[in-house]
């Protein structure tokens, strides 16, 4: 399973909300592909995987669900903006973890709590901010929105970058994150195939 079909798989949904239930589900398939893979090659791909999933992930909820989020539900700031303190909390340990590598010996201590802490997010977001959501919009809005998640992916950074967590540090941001992040990948892609 390549990078791109990870991104591309939960996006069969049209309605937002189903759409990033999806991709929880496939993040934590992620992270139990993570803690089963055997050290190495391996598990290194698998957490690229991860990291990927997990940044592209955020990023378009970022830009796309949450500033909708704040207009539409009630108490949507303050429900927002807990979102917002995970989410930068569950960057800077998945930017720490990919600093430290998966051949490290704390680096399965250091997964568990990011896990734990993705995890509890995804259940925040389902719970507070999701099922308001969709008991607050249309069958069009959500499709609407389901379409901008995907566009914003499409150009999202493919790694974690903790303090750019609102929609304006991300407009801002985000596309030469994304370009960086993506040379990034190649080079690195470029450089396995080569044996470096």
């Amino acid at each position: 399973m390549n990078d791109r079909q990870i991104v591309s798989e939960p996006m069969n949904e049209n309605d937002v909300v189903d759409l990033l239930v999806r991709q929880h589900a496939t993040i934590r398939d992620l992270f139990d592909e993570v803690e089963e893979a055997p050290t190495g090659v391996r598990r290194s791909d698998a957490f690229q995987r991860l990291v990927r999933m997990l940044a592209v992930h955020e990023a378009a909820e970022e830009k796309v669900v949450h500033p909708y989020a704040r207009l539409k539900i009630e108490d949507g700031n303050e429900v927002v903006d807990e979102r917002l303190a995970e989410e930068k909390e569950a960057k800077q340990l998945l930017a720490d973890l990919e600093t430290l590598g998966t051949e490290h010996p704390g680096f399965s201590g250091r997964l568990q709590m990011l896990r734990a802490a993705v995890l509890a997010h995804a259940r925040a977001e389902e719970r507070y901010e999701f099922a308001r959501l969709r008991a607050r919009t249309s069958v069009a809005e959500r499709r609407a929105m389901a379409a901008g998640v995907r566009a914003a992916e499409a150009l999202a950074p493919t790694h974690p970058h903790p303090g750019t967590e609102s929609m304006v540090m991300n407009l801002l941001f985000g596309p030469p994150l994304a370009i960086v992040d993506r040379t990034r990948d190649a080079i690195r892609q470029a450089m396995r195939g080569q044996g470096g």
